[in-house]
């Protein structure tokens, strides 16, 4: 028969009034921690006392119970209810709910007090997110939800947004699959669908920084300390129905603006605006851009001479005034170690209020404006840059013979047939994006111009056409390519607007040895550049009918020409991180070089490249010397220069290869002429690179390829 299971007796509770009950000194509890005295007794003057007080009766010295209880477990709530009789909010006798331990366990106090305290669970931080979530769904508002639990309103919507991450990860959280740094992260954007897409997309990876979280988040977001921002203002884009991300838990400079595509939009609205009102000055063309200008956009254009306005009686005392003022102040505080806040912030309100009157309006000749343009934008701080007065060339005007037009007749007569006194009035063309920006048509009857997309699907139908005619034509497309070509090359024409997207990139050499502008090659290009100039027509709308009207060997002669300016054989250290060219794209570049010096049957000898101590032998160790001597004039001659210093060895090996014939690795060409005079290596298994592109330590030695490659000149 299985032994009968004893039950349990649970202690007794029972109401003690307030004025029966002492702390007691087995209280394990001594360090203060967690939520003030002063906040649990507001806490328990709003919602009454949650947890009932553990107390045991004080017994006298024959072990009779004398009427008070002590409080082993329960301390601080005790605490809490006699401030608040201090605060004669609670009564001295207010009956206070107890659990009251019989006297005979033999269960210590200090067990009691101890086992209330560990043995509690505290709470997941989800569960008070949730719960602060529950009671903002009922109606709280969050000042609310802040006085209930004495906390501040930005800590109640940090809980709320931490509530509103996606459900997923937050099940994931729970179990500690995400740390709450990273779940703050991910707080950064409402969209749960985005949400888990990041976190899938780092979950296997190493890297789960919250700041990645946070980019990868934001990645397709302008930032509010963008320069379209400041120039916009969020407040207008806010009202335009444009949504901002926040971040609750660190700085975020004002956010993230989710529309970009709005944004920008009021970015054009209002820099067209703008452009409307420098328009009614009289320029000819206003280009506008939200973002800079690229990199030598005047490039070209002639800067016309404005004069600066003159400073006005008042303005000059005014400023005269200021830089008594600053002489002042910095007389009265000369040798002080560091100024007062208010010193120093005075001088920098001079310094603002003088570089004001430096930035003066400019005017400009009307006859020059009505030809000019100006370029608007935004700049670095978000403020409108305007920048007048650049002439393009073809609105130059044109020149000719003194008292002479172009067509014999008197030079009294403008370029546009008007009188120069009488200047036609046009409204600026601006173009915004590189878009022609129609003004509003006043008429609603009239026929408007076609919209922009339809345009664009349009002249996509006819480019496809227009391509598969030139294909079947290919000597028109060879006119084509040399046409852009000779716009490309020759400085008397600009390639702007050019109808086919062929170019000419003309490569630079960043370094050069000393005289490249003498060798042979570069004056034959010089001398053939030349003569193909005087010939082109000076106008550039009449090259195309110029070139119809060359023989074909004419033609193929100047394309030739053209095309050789876009050749680079250029060796450059490559950058294996991306920073810019790489490694690999260095070797295709000096693998297709070879392969065409090779189709040329290119000889640097015949180009007239000889070693010497400025170009070679002078900038490279004295084992490669004793080695081009070797295999240029024998071993004999390397033996006798042996014992040389580097600069007598460099001086004696110039003289002694200068009509040998040998090159360096770099100027080789894969024939077999060369390769028979030089010293065989072993073959490679064509894995390694040639060893003037292995890298920089010259001593180290390499195998060479199979064939020998070659590099122009430096």
């Amino acid at each position: 028969m299985a032994p009968a299971v004893q039950k349990i007796t649970l202690s007794s509770s029972r109401d003690i009034p307030f004025n029966k009950l002492v702390l007691s000194q087995s209280n394990v509890r001594r360090v203060k921690a967690g939520v003030s005295i002063e906040e649990l007794a507001e806490d328990i003057a709003r919602r009454t006392l949650l947890q009932s007080l553990n107390v045991r009766p004080v017994l006298d010295a024959e072990g009779a119970e004398t009427g008070m209880f002590e409080i082993p477990a329960g301390g601080r709530r005790y605490r809490a209810l006699e401030l608040l009789v201090k605060q004669k909010r609670l009564a001295k006798t207010a009956p206070v709910p107890c659990v009251v331990r019989n006297p005979a366990t033999d269960i210590l106090a200090e067990d009691d007090s101890l086992a209330e305290n560990i043995q509690r669970a505290p709470l997941h931080p989800l569960d008070q997110f949730r719960a602060f979530q529950a009671m903002r769904e009922k109606g709280r508002t969050e000042e609310d939800i802040a006085a209930a639990f004495f906390t501040s309103v930005n800590v109640v919507k940090q809980r709320l947004r931490l509530a509103s991450v996606s459900p997923a990860l937050l099940d994931i959280y729970a179990d500690d699959g995400i740390s709450l740094e990273q779940l703050t992260a991910f707080t950064v954007t409402p969209d749960h669908a985005r949400q888990e897409q990041v976190w899938q997309a780092i979950s296997g990876s190493w890297s789960k920084e919250p700041y990645q979280i946070r980019r990868m988040l934001t990645e397709k977001t302008v930032r509010a300390s963008d320069r379209r921002v400041v120039f916009v203002g969020i407040d207008v884009y806010e009202a335009a129905g444009g949504a901002v991300l926040r971040d609750l838990f660190q700085s975020d400079d004002g956010g993230w603006l989710e529309d970009v595509v709005l944004l920008d939009s009021l970015v054009a609205e209002k820099l067209k605006a703008e452009a409307e009102t420098i328009a009614a000055e009289g320029w000819k063309w206003i280009e506008v851009a939200a973002t800079d200008f690229t990199y030598g956009h005047t490039r070209g254009l002639r800067e016309l001479d404005g004069v600066s306005a003159g400073l006005t009686a008042e303005e000059q005392a005014t400023i005269e005034a200021l830089n008594a003022e600053s002489a002042r102040l910095e007389a009265e505080h000369d040798g002080v170690d560091e100024l007062s806040d208010e010193v120093d912030q005075r001088l920098g309100e001079i310094e603002t209020a003088l570089a004001a009157f430096d930035d003066r309006p400019v005017t400009y000749q009307p006859d020059d404006i009505v030809r000019a343009g100006v370029f608007v934008g935004i700049d670095a701080e978000g403020r409108l840059s305007v920048d007048r007065g650049y002439v393009r060339p073809e609105d130059e005007v044109p020149v000719t013979e003194p008292g002479q037009g172009s067509d014999g007749e008197s030079a009294a007569t403008a370029p546009d047939g008007a009188e120069p006194a009488v200047r036609v009035s046009r409204r600026a063309v601006i173009t915004v994006g590189g878009h022609v920006a129609e003004p509003e048509d006043e008429d609603d009857d009239a026929i408007k111009p076609l919209p922009d997309r339809l345009l664009t699907e349009l002249t996509a139908e006819r480019t496809l056409a227009l391509r598969d005619k030139l294909a079947a034509t290919p000597s028109v497309a060879f006119q084509t390519v040399l046409h852009k070509f000779c716009l490309d090359v020759f400085s008397r024409y600009f390639s702007r607007g050019a109808a086919i997207e062929v170019s000419v990139r003309t490569a630079s050499f960043p370094l050069q040895a000393q005289g490249l502008k003498d060798t042979l090659a570069a004056k034959a290009i010089d001398a053939r550049h030349k003569t193909w100039e005087e010939r082109l027509p000076k106008d550039k709308a009449d090259l195309w009918d110029w070139l119809t009207g060359l023989t074909g060997d004419e033609q193929a002669a100047l394309f030739a020409h053209c095309a050789s300016f876009g050749v680079n054989a250029l060796y450059e250290k490559g950058d294996r991180y991306g920073g810019g060219v790489t490694p690999h794209t260095v070797e295709q570049r000096i693998t297709e070089a070879d392969r065409i010096a090779r189709s040329v049957e290119l000889d640097m000898v015949e180009a007239g490249w000889r070693p010497t101590v400025e170009n070679y032998l002078g900038r490279v160790p004295k084992r490669r010397i004793l080695e081009a001597v070797r295999e240029g004039a024998g071993e004999r001659a390397a033996q006798l220069i042996d014992h040389l210093k580097k600069g007598d060895m460099a001086k004696e090996a110039e003289r002694l290869l200068a009509e040998t014939g040998w090159l360096p690795e770099p100027l080789r060409m894969a024939s077999a002429d060369v390769a028979a005079s030089i010293d065989a290596e072993p073959e490679s298994d064509g894995a390694a690179l040639p060893e003037f592109l292995a890298g920089d330590d010259e001593e180290a030695p390499t195998d060479e390829p199979d064939k020998p490659h070659m590099i122009a000149a430096e």
